[in-house]
Formats: structure tokens, sequence, C-alpha cells
């Protein structure tokens, strides 16, 4: 049985009580998935889980997605699209899951923008660095790659 009395739990997870059992188990707030343990630490410390939006110009390494065909649009115009989605989901109009699924240029749309765990050295360098700098639960500023402009929430 999960010991709840050693200390707060990380950002982005509550203790819930089964109503099924009445034992206690573990909510992650971010990605909704449960568990029985509690979450002291991640199981491997190298690594994060992430999502992102991203929004590809006419100079990404290949400027096509599952939305368009062929991708025309500067690097400004998509810099200032992903901003005008980042204001939405900060000020509450849309949340990232319903944004990404519809506006992102990446195939993880079908995941609400969900990337999965990754470790060091399986990103694009920019990518990598601010999503290891990010807190859980945290969005990014835009991060420009090779692919296009990002913006990243860091979901454990």
């Amino acid at each position: 049985m999960p010991n709840d009395k050693d200390g707060p739990l990380p950002e982005g997870w509550e203790m819930r009580k089964s109503r099924s059992t009445g034992m206690a188990y573990f909510l992650n707030t971010y990605t909704k998935k449960s568990q029985w343990e509690r979450p002291d630490a991640p199981a491997d410390p190298g690594e994060v889980r992430c999502s992102h939006i991203l929004v590809k110009h006419a100079g990404s390494r290949r400027p096509s997605s599952w939305r368009e065909e062929n991708i025309t649009r500067s690097k400004e115009e998509a810099l200032e699209i992903l901003k005008g989605y980042r204001k939405q989901i900060v000020a509450e109009e849309a949340t990232f899951v319903d944004i990404a699924s519809k506006y992102s240029d990446c195939s993880s749309a079908k995941r609400g923008g969900d990337l999965g765990l990754f470790g060091r050295g399986q990103m694009q360098k920019p990518f990598e660095e601010e999503a290891y700098k990010l807190k859980i639960g945290q969005l990014s500023k835009p991060v420009e790659t090779d692919s296009g402009v990002h913006i990243i929430l860091r979901t454990a």
C-alpha cells in the first residue's frame, strides 16, 4: 500500500482515494494517468515527458505535414501563429491538447502533441535543452529547431 506520509508529492501529482477499494492512488494531473505507487521520482531521472505544438515553415527541413502538403509560410509567420496558440492556452481560451490535435504540424497531433518519454540525445538540441529546463506543467516560450517552431509542455 502506498505511504502517504512521505512529504509533498512531485509537482503535477495528486493523491486520491479509490471508491471501490478505499485505497490511496496517485493521479498525474497533466497526463491523467493514475498509479498505485507513490511518484517520488521518475523511474529514470534522465528522461522527461513532453507534449509540443509544431508550426512548420518553408525553411523547415521537411516543409509538409499531415495538415498541409506544401508549407509556404515564412518563419516569421510560423512564429506569429505559434505565439497566438500560446496566448490562447495561457488565457485558458483553449487547451494545449485541443490546439495540438487540430493545428500541430507533427504527427504527434493525433496524441494531443504527446511525445512520450525521451532521454538526452533523442531530440534536436534546442528542443532538448528547453524540455529539460521546464518544470512539470510549465509551458515554454517558442523554440526554433530545424523542424520549425515549437511550444513545449513538460508533463513528467
